[in-house]
Parts: C-alpha cells; structure tokens; sequence
C-alpha cells in the first residue's frame, strides 16, 4: 500500500533537518507512543518504520539517494500489508487525518474487510474514530461546518455497522450536536444559488427549533447542553439575516401553529416586512390577525395596529389605537406632542419600520423608510380605492333593504352616502401638505363636475349646484375623504345634488328659528348620517339643558365663572382618581365653550383643562370658517358617560351625545344642518403638571 507520506513527516522534521535533529525527533517519537488503545503487534511496527526512517536520514549516502528521488518526482511510501496500519497511523500523526482516515474506511469496507475479531479489525476501527473526530477539528477550524459534521457522520455510521467501541462513537454523536448550530449557518450563509445548500439548512433550523420546543426552549431536549437560551438566542440573531422575508414568514407561522407564541410576533413582524417592501397591503390584514391573537405578556399592541392602520390610510382607527395604548411612557409622549397628532403617528411609524420591522431579512432593504412612496404608489391607492368602495357599497345596499324607495328613504340614502364624503379630520391624511392638496383636488373635481354632468342644464342651476357644492365642501369638515367619488359614480352625482336641494330647503324653516342659547359642539368624524325629526330633536335638546342636573349619567355642569365674550375659564381637575361626574363636567365644559368659539361668540380659554394640541385644532378650524364666511352654531348634550380605561395618566370614557348642528353664512343664509342621536364619542385624557387635561377625542364609534 502507497500512503502520501514520506520520510521527513514520517519522523515530524522538516527536510533541512541535521542528524542531530532527526535522532532527537526519533526519541521523541519512540517515547510517546499513542495510548488510546492500539494493539501491541502495530505499535511495535509503528516504532520499527520509525528507525528505518531514521536510519535512512542519519546515512549521508542513503539521504542523498533519496533526495534525489524527491527531486525526480518520487511521492508517497510503500508499505507491506502487514504493516499498512502503522503506516496509516503515522500518517494520522503526521497531521494528515482526513487522509487516513479516507484510506482507513476504504480498508474497512468490502473486500478488504479485515477478519472479525482479529488485531487489524480491531486497530483499523479504532484508528477510524480517531481520525474521524480530528478531521471534523480540522475543518471546524477552516469554518468548513458542514464537511465536519459529514466526518463524524461517516464515522459513526462506521463504528455502528463494526458494532465495536461504543463509547467512541457517542462522543462523535455529541461532536456532531454541539456542531449543529455552525452547519446551520454554514449552509445558510453561502450563496443564493446553492439552493440544495440553503433548503437543506433552513430544514436544520426548523427541527433544531421543534426539537427545543420553540424558540422559547420549553422542551427539554439533547441540545439543551450544548446551546442554551442565551446562547440559542445569541446563535438566531445571527443566523436570522440569511434568510428571507418569504421564508421567515413560513418558519415562523409553522412554529406558532406548534405554539410558540415569540415565532408569532417574529410572523407579524415578517408579514409587515413583507407587505411594505413588497407594496402588498393585503400582507398587513394577515400581520394584525395574528397580533390581536396573540397573548404576550408586557406586550403592548396597540401602537403597532395602530401602524398598521395608518399605512392603511386609515387614521381615525390609528389615533383611537394609539390612543389606547397601555405604556405611560409612550402616552406621555404620545399626549404631550408639540405638533398634531398624525405628525407624531407618521414619525412613531416610520421610526417602528425602520428598527423593528425592516431589520434581519436577506432581501429587504432596510434603509430610510418613506412613508410618501408608500401613499404615493398605485397599488397601494387602487387597493385602498376598493376598500373604500367596498364599504361605500355595503353601507348603501343595507339602507336600500331597510327602507321603500320614498321620499323618507332616499333621503336616509343620500345622508348615508354624504356621510361617507364629509366629516373627515385632517388626521385621516396621510401625505403631507393635506388641506391644501384636496382643495386643488376638489377645485379640479369641481370643474369637471361641471363640465360632464351639468352641461346640458340651464345656467342658473349650474350656478347654483357649484355653489352648493363650495358649501358643502366646508359645512361637513374641513376635508373630504374621497374627493374622486363623483367621477367614479353617476348616481352618487345626483344622491349628492338631490341632497344639497333637500338640505336647503329644509334649512329654511329653521332660519326663523333663534339659536342664541349657549350650544355644545363635537365634530362627527367618518359617521354615516341618520335621517331624523330635527325640529323634534332640537326640543329634546333645549328640553335636555333644563334637566342636566338629574342626568343618570352624572353629566352635570362644572361651576363656571362668566367673563368676557359669554366664554368661560375652568378650574383645573386635580384630584387624582376624578369621578364620572368630574368628568362629564370637564367635557361639559369643553363643549359649551368650543362651540361659542366656532359660533364667533367669544374667544377660547380652556388651557387650564385641554391640551394646547387639542386647544390650537379647534383655532385652526375656526379660521378656516372665517376664511369661508360662515358660523357653526351647535347644540350638544351628553346623555351618558361610562369609563373605558383607567390608568394613574390616562383615562378613556365613551360619551353618548345628542348633537345638532348648523352652518351659516355670515350673510344669514342657512347653509346645512346635521343631528345625530345618540353620538357616540371616545375622550382620551392625560395627567400633566399635577392635573387631567382633554387630548383627543375619537367622535363616529
């Protein structure tokens, strides 16, 4: 047998070596002899090729000749068969395991077969243990992991078809676990194109999960001493990079349906991933399924719903998720934002992608998220376009089911579709420039409007239903949600012009009406009109005002002293744990107050109970009106309040309202009015400076 061995490594000196030189290595070699367990017949062979070595070197002449032989071209010694396997031990000594251990399992194998029981069956076998496990050292320590791990394999599957050396081979079985985590990564980490590399390590991951019971470890399991909880969490942060989006999403949903609940909120990070880099929103319906399944403790969701529902447009959803949330810390900062709420969302948001969302996937950018591409892009529009639609449909085909075709109905339907059009806050605009964007936009839809529908009519009505239009444009808020529904729906065209004749004429009857007394006000947000009695609804109201005091909902006033322009100034709620009553006069007050302020009565000074946010909201729409010519006169009276939440900073109540409201222009021609009973609104409120203030509110639930 020719073994890739030659003298100089033989004997462990390099080839310049001296005679002194090579009889000291000799010694050395002769006194430490391996102890592992070889049979004496072979290890006295190992120390006779060791003196012929020796002898060989230490000879000028026969050194000389063989050098020469080296220099022709001559590799590798011959061995006798009866001493091949001291051979193959110096071999394995000479730091060449991977070699000697190829050439021990071919001896090992058909028809070399060694005889059963003999010395050689039983040198050989033992020499395949020992040059499996050095071979697996040795590419650990080039991080070739996977073609360590498939050493110890072999000699294991080696000793187990021997049936010999037991022990042996249960200390490469735990070689070979205590390797699994660095072939996982071995395999992973190389490129995209080895696909038979990376699905056979991303199956390795998933069984080392299963097999520790999730990625929580629950189970105990023979990885458990190896890889503990820190250390497998340590090994998973490092290893999450090199998989992509696609695949962490079904690695996590396969651990949570084995009830991992961490692989869960990993599924929801990864779905989120998934729907913004990949501009599919239908991903975000998924990602807030699994959310509000989940059970994590300390975990506060509501801001990250709230995330979602923004980039889903939705922005009324997202301040009442945001709003909700549990964290003081985050309302505090979320409460005391020096500018409007959907500015402090937009930057919650973007921040959340950026560190949390976007992070740890192979193929996802995870650079400076722009929230404006998002809005911007056309598969996010068109797929919020038929959201949109969808409920517009859904909420028309159930009034027309519920009521005849008659005067009465169609004007419940006309109501409910102007709904959807009008009441819509400035916080459901996720693009910057907001106000003055949908004022180009409504110029435009107007002109168009104009052109295709009323051409043919005479121009005295067309002058009127633009003007109508205008009106409309800021008696229902400041916005409209969805300034391109008159181009998409004809009929919606004529509800909407239907609905600005019966409005008006309507209105007339109460112009002769005084609303001089003290009015309430909450501005309807996203809520579908009901058609009502309002002469009967305004006498409920005025009838209400006299009886508040005995209002089961302990909705009485706060005691308030008269100053200038009918407006009041309120005295701070200080008490710690403030009673529905405390409440209800709180917001009474707020009420009475905003609306003389939007009626162009007296100035606002509630700095002492409302926040400046909430305080400088209010001034803004009120300038808007000057700017149109018009008041806002607004009854309101709270029917009944009920706690929501209750925290040491934050309390939520749900408020039920009777509301009415009209807009006039400064002329003292009735424009519009709206009544809604009951209205139901959420107020959120915050402790700051040793006192309760109102932050927000959310009107339409």
């Amino acid at each position: 047998m020719e073994l890739p061995l030659d003298h100089f490594s033989l004997i462990g000196v390099s080839p310049s070596a001296t005679s002194e030189e090579i009889l000291r290595a000799f010694q050395l070699r002769l006194d430490k002899t391996p102890d592992e367990g070889f049979t004496y017949e072979v290890l006295t062979q190992r120390s006779e090729l060791l003196r012929l070595t020796a002898d060989l070197l230490t000879d000028p002449e026969s050194r000389r000749e063989y050098e020469n032989l080296i220099l022709d071209g001559a590799s590798g010694l011959e061995f006798s068969s009866n001493r091949e396997v001291a051979g193959l031990i110096l071999l394995w000594e000479s730091g060449s395991p991977k070699e000697a251990f190829k050439i021990t399992r071919k001896a090992l194998q058909p028809p070399q077969t060694p005889a059963l029981g003999s010395s050689r069956e039983a040198d050989l076998t033992l020499l395949a243990s020992l040059t499996a496990r050095d071979s697996a050292i040795q590419e650990q320590q080039l991080r070739a992991y996977s073609n360590a791990a498939d050493f110890l394999h072999e000699g294991i599957q080696l000793l187990q078809r021997m049936g010999k050396l037991g022990e042996r081979r249960k200390e490469l079985e735990e070689d070979l676990v205590s390797l699994l985590p660095f072939r996982i990564l071995d395999l992973l980490s190389r490129e995209l194109n080895d696909q038979e590399s990376h699905k056979k390590g991303l199956s390795m991951l998933e069984n080392l999960i299963i097999k520790r019971g999730g990625l929580e470890g629950n189970n105990k399991s023979e990885y458990g001493d190896y890889l503990n909880q820190q250390e497998f969490e340590a090994f998973f942060k490092q290893i999450k990079p090199y998989l992509t989006v696609e695949e962490q999403v079904d690695l996590f949903l396969e651990l949570q349906k084995r009830g991992s609940l961490e692989a869960g909120f990993l599924a929801f990070l990864s779905l989120t991933a998934i729907g913004f880099s990949r501009r599919k929103p239908e991903k975000l319906f998924e990602a807030r399924k699994i959310l509000n399944k989940l059970n994590l403790s300390g975990l506060d969701s509501m801001p990250l719903i709230g995330c979602l529902d923004l980039l889903l447009a939705d922005i009324d959803q997202a301040s009442a998720r945001f709003s909700s949330s549990s964290d003081e810390n985050f309302q505090n900062w979320f409460n005391n934002y020096q500018g409007n709420k959907l500015e402090a969302m937009y930057i919650y948001c973007r921040n959340w992608l950026e560190k949390d969302v976007l992070v740890g996937f192979r193929d996802v950018d995870s650079k400076e998220v722009d929230l404006d591409s998002w809005f911007e892009d056309g598969r996010i529009q068109e797929f919020i376009e038929k959201l949109e639609k969808k409920s517009n449909k859904t909420t028309i085909k159930s009034n027309l089911q519920k009521s005849k075709i008659d005067s009465e109905s169609s004007s419940k339907i006309i109501q409910d579709v102007d709904g959807k059009l009008g009441n819509v806050d400035e916080r459901r605009l996720p693009w910057p420039g907001g106000i003055k964007q949908i004022d180009e936009k409504l110029d435009s839809q107007e002109d168009k409007f104009n052109e295709e529908i009323f051409k043919n009519k005479t121009i005295n009505l067309y002058k009127y239903l633009i003007e109508k239009i205008a009106e409309l444009k800021f008696s229902f808020g400041e916005f409209l949600k969805d300034q391109e529904i008159i181009d998409r729906s004809p009929i919606l065209i004529y509800l909407y012009a239907f609905l600005i004749l019966f409005s008006f004429g309507i209105g007339i009857g109460f112009l002769r009406n005084n609303f001089k007394n003290s009015i309430q006000d909450e501005t309807v947000l996203d809520k579908p009109l009901t058609s009502v009695d309002k002469n009967q609804n305004l006498r409920e109201i005025k009838s209400n005002k006299e009886v508040n005091k005995n209002s089961s909902s302990e909705s009485k006033s706060i005691d308030v002293k008269p100053i200038k322009n009918n407006s009041f100034r309120a005295k701070e709620l200080t008490k710690v744990s403030p009673t529905l009553k405390d409440l209800s006069n709180l917001i009474n007050l707020w009420l009475i107050n905003k609306s003389n302020y939007l009626s162009g009565k007296s100035e606002i000074n509630l700095s002492e109970i409302v926040s400046n946010g909430l305080i400088e909201r209010t001034i803004e729409e009120r300038n808007n009106d000057i700017k149109k010519g018009i008041n806002k006169e607004i009854i309101s009276q709270i029917r009944k309040i009920d706690f929501v939440s209750q925290t040491s900073s934050r309390i939520v109540v749900l408020v039920e309202l009777d509301y009415l409201e009209k807009i006039i222009k400064n002329s003292g021609e009735f424009v519009n009015e709206t009544s809604l009973t009951p209205l139901k609104v959420k107020y959120i409120l915050g402790f700051s400076n040793k006192s309760w203030k109102l932050v927000d509110f959310v009107s339409g639930l």
